[in-house]
């Protein structure tokens, strides 16, 4: 592509941040030039982004219907699975599977809270009743 060719369209993260491209120059050579994104980036990453909202909402439905803890609802919001998870606090992910569940979840100790709102950035009352603040 060159240089003069780069897409320069509105895209979801041009407000923070340009993507680096390759594009030749006039002298035929490669370099690197700033782009801030072409429509057909933006449109996926939207549909991305509509998905992911869906499983916040799915989570934080299931947690009102008493179908799962408040851990699925984080677990989602901050785009983290059940390893991740387990990586940051240290329990074994069988143990979180325990703890997804609503009765389980209802018996943790303070600590065990504690290691889980800190990997949320939260505090155990917003864990607990999943009303987190903006990262």
């Amino acid at each position: 592509m060159k240089k003069e060719d780069i897409p320069q369209d509105d895209g979801a993260l041009n407000i923070i941040t340009k993507e680096v491209v390759y594009a030749v120059d006039e002298s035929g050579k490669y370099t690197t030039e700033l782009s801030t994104g072409w429509e057909i980036k933006t449109t996926a990453l939207n549909l991305a982004w509509e998905d992911i909202e869906k499983r916040i909402k799915n989570a934080q439905n299931k947690v009102i219907l008493n179908e799962a803890s408040p851990l699925l609802y984080f677990i989602e919001l901050r785009l983290m699975d059940i390893s991740i998870l387990s990586a940051y606090t240290g329990f074994w992910k069988w143990t979180i599977k325990q703890h997804l569940k609503p009765a389980n979840f209802n018996k943790l100790s303070k600590k065990k809270l504690n290691k889980y709102a800190k990997a949320f950035n939260v505090s155990v009352e917003e864990l607990k009743t999943m009303k987190a603040h903006e990262v």
